[in-house]
């Protein structure tokens, strides 16, 4: 799923997404529906990627995904409540990342044709340490956020942010660039 290979309606990949769908929903509904402490909430997100999820994880519900394994979260990661990713294509989230609230991630784009408006082209998005995303962005499928950059709030991102540097707006775009001071 992660290796942006085109996936044709009715394939075995396709049936998988929704199998894998059923047990998100699952798990999100658990996460979702009561209080959790924090370390309650590392074991929830920790099932639902099939991969140890860091203590240092932190996470105010709700959270929705349709697939859950295909997210990798870092160290030290804060997503705000009302997030939605959409994960079968891959989304990994690097070390000291703030996410905001209502963020959504897409990682599947459906044909243009609309014979085949079903069938999906997975593509991952990275995104790398120290990364600040703004509340209600949307962040596209392919798209790589660099180390240190921020997504102003509302933004919607199409393409790749380098490093360093704050990008905004429907398509975001460049503000400016990030003079990191060591120390």
């Amino acid at each position: 799923m992660t290796e942006g290979t085109y996936v044709k309606s009715g394939s075995k990949i396709f049936d998988m997404f929704n199998i894998l769908s059923q047990e998100a929903i699952s798990i999100t509904m658990k996460i979702n529906n009561k209080y959790h402490t924090p370390e309650e909430i590392v074991e929830l997100m920790s099932e639902l990627t099939g991969r140890k999820t860091d203590k240092s994880f932190r996470l105010f519900p709700p959270f929705y995904t349709d697939c859950g394994k295909n997210i990798k979260i870092g160290k030290n990661v804060f997503i705000n409540s009302c997030c939605r990713f959409q994960d079968q294509g891959g989304i990994e989230i690097g070390n000291n990342v703030l996410i905001g609230h209502n963020v959504t991630i897409a990682t599947l784009n459906h044909e243009i044709n609309p014979k085949k408006r079903a069938n999906l082209t997975p593509s991952p998005v990275k995104i790398g340490n120290d990364v600040w995303i703004g509340a209600d962005c949307t962040i596209l499928p392919g798209v790589n956020i660099g180390d240190g950059a921020i997504v102003g709030a509302g933004s919607v991102v199409t393409k790749n942010v380098m490093k360093n540097t704050i990008v905004a707006g429907n398509p975001a775009k460049l503000i400016k660039k990030i003079e990191v001071e060591n120390g």
